[in-house]
């Protein structure tokens, strides 16, 4: 069974650093208000983005898989917090937005598709306390 272990290390304040088993760190901070100084990710802010990168990953790869290139890809993802503590995400959007000339919207389609159904553990594990919705863009450049 796969583990992934990270150490997690108070700076000052409310900022701490948080490494990841690839070797990387980041700084996890909160607003002024709330006694930090805004010089990091917000906790719940990076659970967003890990959304996003693990769906992201899956969509690439299968993207390439199927020789379905596009110019550009980014994804917009939106939590609604509840109002009572303790606060999380009870609402999740996912829009993916990709860009081209010629893209194969119907292979796109079933990229993302597989992403969120089947491969994205970050998503299933959203899924447990929030509703997801899931919207896919086109744009021609």
């Amino acid at each position: 069974m796969a583990e992934h272990t990270v150490t997690t290390t108070w700076k000052e304040k409310m900022a701490f650093e948080t490494d990841n088993p690839l070797g990387h760190s980041a700084i996890i901070d909160t607003t002024e208000e709330n006694g930090g100084d805004a010089s990091g990710l917000a906790p719940k802010a990076m659970m967003l983005s890990s959304l996003a990168g693990c769906s992201g990953l899956d969509i690439v790869a299968l993207l390439k898989k199927m020789r379905a290139e596009v110019e550009d890809f980014k994804m917009v993802v939106k939590g609604e917090l509840t109002e009572e503590h303790p606060k999380y995400y009870h609402t999740v959007w996912v829009d993916y937005h990709f860009t081209g000339n010629d893209l194969k919207e119907d292979k796109i389609e079933k990229a993302v598709n597989l992403s969120v159904e089947k491969y994205c553990g970050v998503m299933e594990m959203f899924r447990k306390f929030a509703e997801v919705k899931i919207d896919i863009h086109f744009h021609k450049k």
